[in-house]
């Protein structure tokens, strides 16, 4: 497919490509359920057919990002896991902060709740991500951790505004619920009480 655009189409092509590509497999790896490689390589395809509809070059890391957005809903739908579409147990109220007060994990701690937080790893908090229902996870990967606004999640996923603001309160009531389930499961926060505190991004022993 790249052979059928003109020389200076594929040099931008190639070098869009080539900046973006880490930050793409990143995000592929982020929204799960799929392989990201196989994920990455099949949305620079379609971005191949599709380049002449970038008409600013500056856009293309967002148009980039909504091709392979859209690419992996696709790939849900094949498998019969719809994000948008199939249903999801709501869960009640949940503040990851004021369970963290009660329970208190860490007693001798004066910065509980960073304590907290920096037991996680960059692997933990993606284990956590995946436990988050696809349609809300996609919103969440897309608004805090590549940085886009309600408003622009709201025009790559094609859904009315109102309806992201709604899935991303959900979203982060679910993603925290699931941290703290997390941190439990995998002894995370073991030894807290006894005064241990695990370094950022390590686990306790």
């Amino acid at each position: 497919m790249v052979g059928a655009l003109g020389s200076s189409e594929r040099a931008a092509l190639r070098q869009l490509a080539r900046n973006e590509l880490p930050r793409l497999y990143a995000l592929a790896r982020r929204l799960g359920g799929v392989d990201p490689e196989d994920l990455v390589q099949e949305s620079l395809l379609r971005a191949c057919r599709s380049f002449s509809s970038l008409r600013d070059l500056q856009a293309g890391p967002k148009w980039l990002t909504t091709i392979l957005t859209n690419t992996w809903r696709d790939w849900l739908r094949k498998d019969l896991r719809e994000p948008d579409e199939v249903p999801v147990e709501e869960d009640g109220p949940f503040s990851l902060y004021h369970i963290i007060e009660e329970e208190d994990p860490f007693p001798y701690s004066d910065t509980l709740h960073v304590d907290v937080l920096g037991a996680f790893s960059e692997h933990d908090v993606r284990e956590v991500l995946h436990r988050v229902p696809p349609r809300y996870r996609v919103a969440l990967v897309l608004r805090y951790i590549e940085g886009y606004s309600a408003t622009e999640v709201a025009e790559m996923l094609e859904r009315p505004p109102g309806t992201v603001m709604s899935q991303l309160h959900r979203a982060r009531q679910r993603f925290e619920r699931e941290m703290w389930s997390y941190a439990g499961e995998s002894g995370l926060l073991a030894g807290a009480t006894a005064g241990e505190r695990p370094g950022r991004g390590q686990v306790s022993s």
